[in-house]
C-alpha cells in the first residue's frame, strides 16, 4: 500500500502544473461543471498541491528522532497517541516549513491558472498585460506576487523560528 501511495505522490508531483490543468479539463467540467473561472482552478490546483504537501510531511516526520518515538513506545504509549503527542509536536516546525513552500507553489500555480481561464493575478498579467502590449499591468502583477509570496514566506520562517525548539 506504501509503495502505490508514494508512486501516486511521484506521478502528482512529476506533472508541469500547465500540464495538469490541460490534462484534468475534464474531470474539472465534471466536478464544478466549468473549465473557466477560480473555481474550475480549484480542482487542478487540489490535484497539483496535494502530493507535493504529502511529500513535505512525509520528510518532516521522517525528521523525528527515532529515539524520542522508542522512549514513548517504550513507556507503552499507543501508536495513535504518538502520533498525536511525540511525531507532531516534534515535527511541527518542518510541516509548518511545508506548508508554507506549499502556499508559495499554489501561489505560483494559481497564477499559472491565469492562462486557462483561472483568473486572478495571473490572469490579469496574460489578458491586461500581454496580451494588450501593456507592461504597467504585466509588472505590476509580477511585483505584487513577488510581495505576496515575500510576505507569506516571511511570516512562514517567522513562525518556524518560534515553534523550533533547537
Amino acid at each position: 500500500m506504501r509503495a502505490v501511495l508514494s508512486a501516486i505522490v511521484n506521478v502528482g508531483r512529476s506533472l508541469p502544473f500547465i500540464v495538469l490543468m490541460v490534462a484534468v479539463l475534464s474531470l474539472t467540467r465534471f466536478l464544478v461543471g466549468t473549465t473557466l473561472g477560480p473555481t474550475a482552478a480549484i480542482v487542478p490546483l487540489s490535484i497539483g498541491a496535494i502530493p507535493f504537501f504529502a511529500r513535505l510531511v512525509e520528510t518532516s516526520l521522517r525528521e523525528v528522532d527515532r529515539g524520542v518515538i522508542e522512549a514513548a513506545h517504550a513507556m507503552g504509549t499507543r501508536k495513535f497517541t504518538i502520533v498525536g503527542k511525540v511525531m507532531l509536536p516534534e515535527a511541527m516546525p518542518g510541516l509548518i516549513a511545508g506548508l508554507v513552500m506549499t502556499v508559495v507553489t499554489l501561489i505560483s500555480y494559481s497564477a499559472m491558472a491565469g492562462a486557462i481561464g483561472g483568473g486572478g493575478l495571473g490572469d490579469l498579467a496574460i489578458r491586461e498585460g500581454y496580451q494588450r502590449f501593456n507592461d504597467h499591468y504585466l509588472w505590476a502583477t509580477v511585483i505584487l506576487l513577488i510581495v505576496i509570496v515575500q510576505v507569506a514566506q516571511s511570516l512562514g520562517d517567522l513562525l518556524v523560528r518560534r515553534l523550533s525548539r533547537r
